[in-house]
């Protein structure tokens, strides 16, 4: 789905009324419900709706893909969004750990897993990879960088973006490279990747938007959800769900790394640790 418009409260429910008509009895009740009772529905569960409508939490989870979302907690948090912002204090941590709550959520049901399982295959088989991000998707790539040395792969990550495409142009048919973007339209990033799709190396995006400039370049897009405004200058929400993807990256490549390869990385940590 993509961004809501200026009157997200409005969208949101006339999108539901409007698909309401092509549903079933049974998943026509569910839609009923949330039409109804909206701020009821943004604080429950799968099982509290399909109570309230009398059916099954199968048939929530179905009236919910139905009506244009990925599952139930999809729609909670777009309803929850479209909702008017109530006042929040300042030390207000609880609301800030709800809405990293529903983040995780949204890319929870938002990743393709199979698209994660062959950006793990491509980054087996590349022989050289180039991370490109810039801007606040910069750290979490330095970061990936870090941990894939950590599994003995050689990687580059420039920080600078000119470095980035220098680095791309000199990318060939078996390398990778993969880029992280919120929007999915960095401009320096999308330079890179177009440099590097250019000379036949494949390129790869994780990201929140599902079409975006720099996904009709890549062969393989990991989509996280729209977290928050497309303009939003700090999008972190957002940039939990990428974290995970590439947590989830790492994780699936260390399961193929021989255990002296990893110990003898601790090693190098542990004398990093170690006093003077």
């Amino acid at each position: 789905m993509g961004t809501m418009t200026a009157r997200p409260e409005i969208s949101v429910l006339s999108r539901i009324r409007s698909a309401s008509g092509s549903l079933g009895p049974s998943e026509r009740r569910v839609s009923a419900i949330v039409l109804e009772r909206p701020e009821h529905v943004t604080g429950w569960s799968t099982a509290e709706l399909a109570e309230a409508a009398g059916t099954s939490t199968a048939t929530v989870i179905r009236a919910c893909q139905s009506l244009g979302f990925r599952g139930f907690q999809h729609l909670r948090l777009e309803l929850a969004r479209s909702a008017p912002m109530a006042e929040r204090d300042a030390d207000d941590a609880a609301g800030t750990f709800d809405d990293a709550v529903d983040a995780i959520r949204l890319a929870q049901e938002s990743v393709d897993l199979a698209r994660v399982d062959a950006l793990c295959d491509r980054i087996r088989a590349a022989g050289r990879i180039v991370l490109v991000g810039n801007g606040f998707s910069g750290p979490p790539m330095q970061d990936f960088a870090m941990r894939l040395s950590t599994l003995g792969r050689s990687v580059e990550a420039p920080v600078d973006p000119l470095a980035q495409q220098f680095a791309a142009h000199t990318l060939g048919a078996n390398d990778l490279c993969l880029a992280l973007s919120y929007s999915g339209a960095n401009v320096q990033s999308l330079r890179a990747c177009t440099a590097a799709a250019d000379r036949g190396a494949q390129v790869s995006l994780i990201t929140s938007y599902a079409r975006s400039p720099l996904g009709r370049i890549a062969d393989v897009v990991v989509t996280t959800g729209p977290v928050g405004e497309r303009h939003d200058i700090d999008p972190f929400f957002a940039r939990l769900g990428h974290t995970i993807v590439l947590h989830t990256l790492v994780s699936a490549l260390a399961a193929n790394v021989d255990a002296p390869e990893v110990a003898e990385m601790r090693h190098v940590i542990a004398d990093a640790l170690a006093d003077d």
